[in-house]
């Protein structure tokens, strides 16, 4: 098994390298391509108006100057001498549940790798500071033997949220939808040394209390959140409706 590594923490994150770490023995072969900075909250960005630059680390470690997604393109579309089996993409410093999914460079990763037609999953820790950090990579190794033996459709990939816990005491797994979360707290204005006004994005708006099937209720609750997720956007069920409404136009 080839596995390629990325993230949107950076190719430094411990998440990343620990990560890593505990697969090498797992495997033939990884490969870490990841950004060369923090870029939480790129989305599925790519960068198309200006040339990337990879620095080679050793050790089958490489950093690209852009984002989650170029990372995985680049890899998947000549960089790499051979394809990978499966592309993993974390394991990200903060969950990633909800409406996070649609911002949040660690699952764009994956998806680029889901797009590029090959099986892939987004790791998070729900914590920005993890205190149980070996625990999170001990039940991402857990998931990663599990679905090494039992692969996934090609038509979807997963979206997975670890609780900060120690290993005993995570529950288990289980399937859950995204859930949502109130509306971002209001633009913060702020003025530089200089007197120029700034603005920063409002903070994440906490979760709306939903049914137990909800990703933010399973880690709450001390179980490991497994969405399955796809990105056909299209809304099936309005499309009788939009049809009746432009017979008017013609």
């Amino acid at each position: 098994m080839f596995l390629l590594l990325s993230n949107d923490d950076g190719y430094l994150s411990p998440g990343l390298r620990h990560l890593a770490d505990a697969l090498a023995s797992e495997v033939a072969r990884i490969a870490v391509i990841a950004p060369d900075r923090d870029c939480s909250g790129a989305s599925h960005s790519l960068t198309l108006k200006r040339p990337l630059t990879v620095t080679e680390h050793g050790a089958g470690i490489w950093s690209v100057d852009g984002t989650p997604s170029d990372c995985v393109h680049l890899a998947l579309t000549g960089y790499i001498d051979t394809r990978p089996d499966m592309v993993i993409s974390g394991i990200n410093h903060g969950a990633n549940m909800g409406e996070d999914v649609l911002y949040s460079g660690t699952v764009a990763a994956a998806f680029e790798g889901h797009n590029l037609g090959l099986p892939a999953i987004a790791l998070s820790c729900a914590a920005h500071h993890p205190q149980h950090l070996d625990s999170v990579v001990k039940s991402a190794l857990d998931i990663y033997r599990h679905l090494a033996a039992n692969p996934l459709p090609r038509n979807l990939f997963l979206n997975i949220n670890i609780p900060d816990l120690p290993y005993k005491n995570i529950k288990g797994c289980r399937a859950t939808v995204l859930g949502m979360r109130h509306p971002a707290g209001p633009l913060q204005e702020t003025k530089n040394p200089r007197g120029k006004t700034q603005f920063w994005i409002g903070m994440a708006g906490g979760r709306i209390s939903g049914n137990e099937q909800t990703d933010f209720h399973a880690v709450e609750n001390g179980y490991i959140s497994v969405t399955p997720l796809q990105f056909d956007l299209t809304a099936h069920r309005e499309l009788p409706d939009v049809a009746a409404w432009l017979e008017e136009l013609r």
